[in-house]
């Protein structure tokens, strides 16, 4: 299909003519939906933040070697950081 029949036959382009009807008669429903959606995302990124943190120690405290290694090679990269 040509970019020309899509200028010329605006049915050819597809659902959007559909979804933008939809959507401004939802748009309150949106924001509301959108808030709480932001708030449960912040919920799943605290957990996923602790569980992490949680992995990061049990690691550290199974490889003991490892992880000084790693502390090690922490200082020396903040050392050699220029401010």
């Amino acid at each position: 299909m040509a970019d020309g029949d899509l200028r010329d036959n605006p049915a050819a382009r597809g659902p959007r003519e559909g979804r933008d009807a939809e959507g401004a008669a939802g748009a309150a429903g949106d924001v509301e939906d959108a808030q709480e959606s932001d708030a449960a995302r912040r919920r799943r990124r605290a957990q996923f933040l602790r569980e992490l943190h949680e992995a990061k120690q049990l690691r550290d405290r199974v490889q003991p070697r490892r992880a000084r290694a790693a502390r090690m090679r922490q200082q020396m990269r903040m050392r050699t950081f220029r401010w």
